[in-house]
């Protein structure tokens, strides 16, 4: 049993056998002590000094007195108003360092597995990934690490948006102004390829709107009659049909976009378990439809379309078929919603998509209730805000997105910069030296976007985020980095650092990180209900603060043989900890700087 479970127990035992209150150790609450106050665990008096008839200092008094009689860790407590403060003795510390158990740490195992699907980075096929993109394919990953961390058999799950007229503009514009270029003609990526014949769309498109209102067209209309717009609905109803044409060029600027997609997905450390494609998944869900019409979930309009009527429930009507048959995004989204439980049989679908999008998941769970889907209640919607730079917004149509390619390399460069400025690679072989710039570069990107609460638009700053001091990546990555070269050192002084100590006693601040250690568990939890990455990087900074203060502060090679024992095996269990902690945020951690 943990130290929080006994704590939690002789405080019912107490509760029970002396004030006769009806409470389980389950329910007694206690949180870390501030750091303004002694203590490591604090108890709250408050809500039981009204059922005692007491003052809550004399209901911590008493509660304290008796914990501190009849546990052999507790070696004093405090009173602050009604919050009880237990003091842990140094020398238990010292018994759960040498304890730890490698295997359990940032692991915890559930009686009932949940099988869980995260769905992230769904990208379009007309253009590369970007900032954004960059943000969803890290939370995605994250989660899902946090999830299997905690018990949950997790499948990534990538839905691919291959289909659809903004593909086909794209399509257009390369048949008309891309006189059979290729990636390998032109040496450029497949999907910087396709995007740039995106962005041409947009040019030409807004010149044919603009000739038409010079010639006295309304703007609105000039958008539905200009002939590119014209050419690119013709192409997708011609892809729609089957046409052997555009499927053919359909599918070669599709290859090219996943060879590219791939180099990327590699580059930045994300992979996945399924990949789902839009261009199969599009037309599933018309069965649900004529399902949700025999049930009267839905209801049809004169013009032929079916709708689902949410307006008992706050919402509106919502169009779940249009009348001419053809499919709009709820269609589809329920078709695979359906299709993802039939190939899985998960319990929870998590969709990592962004906050533009939440009224649109709050109708799709809506709905699959109303057609009394199993899986309807465990639909999850991870929203996150939209990224910004310094400079604005971006805009994929106009070309001023900040490509993910582009940022990682800069980032690269960067780290490199940093790190030979700061002399921390001398020895480095050239190849072991890229290595870490793309280490360090991917460490600094994840962290700063992952640090940031889900929900919380986010200002992502370059130069900010690969700093060595603070609050970063790089400054965590150091720390472990740092940490195996006293390892190396010890093992080269032959410390017999893994021996276990009798009477150790602890620190103020090695009993500190000792704690904090033992949170990594409960963080693990708090990161998987919350679904917030954020929760373990603030957990790996505070354990890398608190490390390198005592790092400065505590001698380990120049102290006495038990203290170098201890203080080396400290440092290893650190090192542990921040490897799998940043682990799960999908960032690498060096062996040597």
């Amino acid at each position: 049993m943990g130290l929080e479970s006994n704590l939690a127990e002789l405080i019912a035992e107490e509760l029970v056998q002396k004030y006769a209150v009806a409470i389980k150790a389950i329910d007694i609450n206690l949180q870390p002590t501030k750091k303004e106050f002694e203590g490591v665990y604090t108890f709250v008096t408050f809500p039981y000094a009204g059922r005692l008839k007491m003052k809550p200092e004399e209901v911590g008094e008493a509660i304290g007195t008796a914990v501190l009689e009849k546990s052999d860790v507790i070696c004093g407590y405090n009173v602050v108003k009604g919050f009880l403060n237990f003091e842990v003795s140094a020398s238990y510390w010292s018994e759960v360092l040498f304890d730890f158990d490698s295997e359990k740490i940032g692991c915890n195992k559930q009686e009932d597995v949940k099988r869980v699907m995260v769905e992230y980075s769904s990208p379009n096929t007309n253009k590369p990934l970007h900032l954004g993109h960059l943000r969803n394919n890290f939370l995605g990953y994250s989660i899902s690490q946090i999830l299997r961390a905690n018990g949950a058999n997790v499948t990534m799950a990538n839905l691919i948006n291959d289909r659809g007229i903004h593909i086909c503009k794209s399509m257009i514009a390369y048949q008309k102004f891309g006189h059979g270029e290729t990636p390998k003609s032109e040496n450029i990526k497949g999907d910087h390829l396709v995007g740039k014949y995106y962005v041409i769309f947009d040019q030409a498109y807004k010149k044919e709107i603009e000739g038409l209102v010079a010639e006295g067209v309304d703007k609105e209309d000039a958008k539905k009659v200009a002939p590119l717009m014209l050419e690119t609905q013709e192409m997708l109803r011609k892809w729609e049909k089957g046409d052997n044409e555009v499927r053919a060029l359909w599918k070669q600027m599709n290859e090219w976009v996943y060879e590219g997609f791939n180099h990327t997905y590699d580059l930045i450390g994300v992979n996945f378990d399924q990949f789902y494609y839009e261009s199969d998944t599009y037309l599933l869900g018309k069965d649900l439809v004529e399902e949700g019409l025999e049930k009267k979930a839905f209801f049809k309009k004169e013009d032929g379309s079916v709708w689902a009527d949410l307006t008992t429930e706050g919402l509106d009507e919502k169009l779940v078929l249009r009348g001419d048959g053809t499919s709009v995004y709820m269609t589809q989204d329920m078709g695979t919603a359906d299709l993802k439980y039939e190939d899985y049989n998960v319990d929870q679908s998590i969709y990592v998509v962004g906050n533009e999008q939440d009224y649109h998941f709050v109708v799709l769970k809506k709905i699959l209730k109303k057609l009394e889907r199993p899986y309807a209640d465990g639909i999850y919607h991870m929203s996150y805000g939209m990224v910004d730079l310094p400079s604005g917004k971006m805009k994929s149509r106009e070309g001023t997105v900040v490509d993910a390619d582009d940022l990682v390399q800069e980032m690269i460069d960067t780290a490199k910069q940093r790190t030979n400025e700061q002399g921390k690679i001398d020895g480095f072989e050239e190849q072991e030296a890229n290595q870490l710039y793309r280490m360090l570069a991917l460490g600094a990107l994840k962290y700063f976007i992952l640090k940031v609460d889900p929900k919380k638009q986010m200002l992502f700053n370059p130069e900010e985020s690969i700093d060595f001091q603070g609050n970063t990546g790089p400054f965590i990555q150091y720390t472990h980095a740092r940490i195996k070269a006293i390892l190396r050192k010890a093992k080269e002084d032959k410390i017999a650092y893994e021996t276990k100590l009798l009477d150790y006693s602890c620190s103020d601040l090695e009993g500190e990180i000792i704690y904090l250690l033992t949170q990594f568990n409960q963080k693990i939890m708090l990161a998987a209900k919350d679904y917030s990455p954020s929760v373990i990087a603030a957990y790996c900074f505070d354990v890398a603060k608190a490390y390198n203060r005592f790092y400065a502060e505590s001698p380990i090679f120049k102290a006495t043989e038990e203290e170098k024992c201890f203080r080396v095996n400290l440092s290893g269990r650190v090192a542990e900890v921040i490897k799998k902690g940043m682990g799960m945020l999908g960032i690498e951690v060096p062996e040597r700087m």
